[in-house]
C-alpha cells in the first residue's frame, strides 16, 4: 500500500507543507510567491527572447526583470502621486458623505441606522482594501532586503526554472519522474492563466469604473476605480462590495444618479461574470462558485486579507492535485498485476523532457 502510494501521499503532504508555510512562515511565504508571481508573469516574455531572438536566457531574465522592474517602479510613482490625495481625502470627506446619506432616510428609523451601518462597514472594507494593496507596494520598496531577495529569486527561476522542476521531479521514485514533471507544468500553466487573466480584468474594470465616474462627474473617480480593480481578485464577494459601496456613495449625490449607478455595475458585473470571467479566468479554475466563495471566507480567517487574495490560487493548485492523485490511483486499478522479470524488478527509467 505504501509502495504504491507513496509518490501521491509526498505530494499531498507537500502540498500541506506550502499551506502551513503561508500560516507559519508569512513573511517567507510571501517572498517566495511574489518571486514566483513575477516568474510567471515574465517566463513567456524570456522564452520568446531565448528561443526567438537568440538571446542566452540569462540576459534574456534580466532584461525582461529590469523593464518588469522599470514599470512597477513608474506605477508606483503614478499611484503615490494621484491615488494618494484622493484616499486622504475621501478619508477626510466621509463623515459628511454619511451625513448626507442619512439625510436621505427618516432620522433614527430602523432603515436610517441599517443603512448607516451598511454604509459604514463598505466603506470601511473598501477603504482597507485599497490601503491594504498600497502598503504591500510601499512594503515591498522599502524593506530592501526583502526587495533584493525577491529579485534575485525570480531571475534564477526565469533562468533556470525549467532545471528546478526537473530536480524536484527526480525526488520523487524513477518511475514518477514524468508524472510529477507534468503536474508542475498543470499548476504553473493554471497559474499563469489564473494570473494573467485576473490582472487583465482587474485594469479592465478599474479603467471602467474610472471612465464612469469621471465622465459623469463624480468625486473620487481614482479611489473606485481601484476598489474595482482590486476587489476583482476576490472573486463574487468583491465585485459586490465594490458594487454596493460605488452605488451608496452616489446616493449621497443623487438618488437618481445611485439608481443609474447601480445600473451601471449591474451591467459591467453581468458581463464580467458571463463573459470575461468565464473566458479568461474559467479555463484555469473549473470550480463551482460556492467552492470559491468557502475558500475565500476560510483564506480570510486563517490570514486575513492576504489570504483571501491567496484563496483562488491555492484552491486551483489543490484541486489539480487531488486530479493527479486521483488518476493515479485509477490508473493502478487498471493495470495488470506486474510478472516479475528475471534478474528482479527495475523502475523504468523516465525523465522530464529537456527544455
Amino acid at each position: 500500500m505504501w509502495t504504491e502510494h507513496r509518490t501521491s501521499i509526498f505530494i499531498a503532504l507537500s502540498f500541506l507543507l506550502i499551506l502551513s508555510a503561508f500560516w507559519l512562515l508569512p513573511d517567507l511565504a510571501f517572498v517566495v510567491f511574489i518571486a514566483l508571481l513575477i516568474d510567471l508573469l515574465l517566463h513567456p516574455l524570456v522564452d520568446r527572447l531565448h528561443r526567438i531572438r537568440s538571446m542566452p536566457r540569462s540576459l534574456a531574465a534580466a532584461i525582461s526583470l529590469l523593464g518588469f522592474l522599470a514599470l512597477v517602479v513608474s506605477l508606483f510613482t503614478l499611484l503615490s502621486s494621484t491615488l494618494a490625495d484622493s484616499v486622504q481625502k475621501f478619508s477626510h470627506d466621509l463623515p459628511e458623505i454619511t451625513a448626507n446619506l442619512n439625510r436621505l432616510f427618516e432620522p433614527g428609523s430602523l432603515l436610517s441606522r441599517e443603512i448607516d451601518e451598511l454604509w459604514t462597514e463598505l466603506a470601511s472594507l473598501s477603504i482597507t482594501a485599497v490601503k491594504s494593496s498600497l502598503t504591500m507596494l510601499i512594503s515591498l520598496f522599502t524593506k530592501i532586503f526583502d526587495t533584493v531577495i525577491i529579485l534575485f529569486a525570480a531571475f534564477y527561476l526565469l533562468q533556470d526554472g525549467r532545471q528546478i522542476q526537473e530536480w524536484i521531479a527526480r525526488l520523487f521514485p524513477a518511475k514518477d519522474h514524468l508524472r510529477v514533471f507534468r503536474l508542475f507544468d498543470r499548476i504553473l500553466r493554471a497559474l499563469h492563466i489564473y494570473i494573467t487573466s485576473q490582472l487583465a480584468i482587474c485594469f479592465l474594470m478599474g479603467f471602467i469604473v474610472f471612465c464612469y465616474f469621471s465622465v459623469r462627474g463624480l468625486p473620487y473617480a481614482s479611489v473606485f476605480a481601484v476598489v474595482s480593480g482590486v476587489s476583482e481578485f476576490i472573486p463574487v464577494i468583491g465585485p459586490t462590495i465594490a458594487s454596493a459601496f460605488g452605488t451608496a456613495l452616489t446616493a449621497a449625490v443623487s438618488p437618481w444618479i445611485a439608481l443609474q449607478t447601480m445600473f451601471f455595475y449591474l451591467v459591467i458585473t453581468q458581463v464580467n461574470h458571463n463573459f470575461l470571467y468565464p473566458y479568461l479566468v474559467g479555463r484555469s479554475l473549473r470550480l463551482h462558485p460556492i467552492v470559491i466563495l468557502l475558500g475565500i471566507l476560510l483564506g480570510g480567517s486563517l490570514l486575513d486579507t492576504a489570504g483571501m487574495f491567496l484563496a483562488v490560487p491555492l484552491i486551483v493548485i489543490l484541486r489539480l492535485v487531488v486530479e493527479d492523485i486521483h488518476a493515479a490511483a485509477q490508473e493502478k486499478q487498471c493495470l495488470p498485476p506486474a510478472e516479475p522479470e528475471a534478474g528482479g524488478e527495475t523502475a523504468p527509467d523516465v525523465t522530464p523532457p529537456g527544455e
